[in-house]
C-alpha cells in the first residue's frame, strides 16, 4: 500500500463497496448500481461501447439486466489505496447467469478491475471505471 493515512481503513472501505456492488447486480438494482459509480465514472462491459456518466451507465446496466439475471459471488484478490484518493481492485466473480429470453442458466466467471476514487473528506469510495472479461472457455 502506498503511504497512505489509515489505509487498512479505506480497503475495508473500499471492499464494502465492491460488497454493495455484487449484491446490487445480484438483485439486478439498477439504481443502486449506478449510485455506487461516480458521476464520470466508466463501465466498459466486454463485448460493448464504454458507458462514460451515469446516465449511459443505467441504459446499459438497464439494458443488460433487462436480459439477463446474475447470481455471482466475488472473489476479492487485492485492493491497493494509491492516494487518499484513488484506489484499485482486482476481482473474479463466478456463478450462473439466467437467459431471461428462454430461462436457460449457464456457468457465468469473469475477472474484474475496478479503478475507485474517493472525494478527499469523504469516506465514501465510488466507481471510477471498471471493466471485466470472461474466464469461460468458448463452448
Amino acid at each position: 500500500m502506498a503511504n497512505v493515512p489509515d489505509a487498512h481503513a479505506q480497503v475495508r472501505a473500499a471492499t464494502r463497496l465492491l460488497h454493495r456492488y455484487e449484491s446490487a447486480l445480484n438483485a439486478a438494482d439498477v439504481d443502486a448500481i449506478v449510485a455506487l459509480y461516480a458521476a464520470d465514472g466508466v463501465f466498459m462491459a466486454q463485448h460493448r461501447p464504454p458507458a462514460v456518466g451515469r446516465a449511459p451507465i443505467e441504459a446499459a446496466y438497464r439494458e443488460i439486466l433487462g436480459m439477463i439475471r446474475l447470481d455471482i459471488d466475488f472473489e476479492i484478490d487485492e485492493v491497493v489505496v494509491v492516494t487518499p484518493t484513488v484506489a484499485y481492485a482486482r476481482t473474479r466473480s463466478a456463478g450462473t447467469t439466467t437467459v431471461l429470453a428462454n430461462d436457460t442458466q449457464v456457468a457465468e466467471g469473469n475477472q474484474e478491475l475496478f479503478v475507485l476514487v474517493r472525494a478527499a473528506k469523504s469516506p465514501e469510495w465510488r466507481i471510477a471505471r471498471y471493466i471485466f472479461s470472461t474466464t469461460r472457455p468458448r463452448s
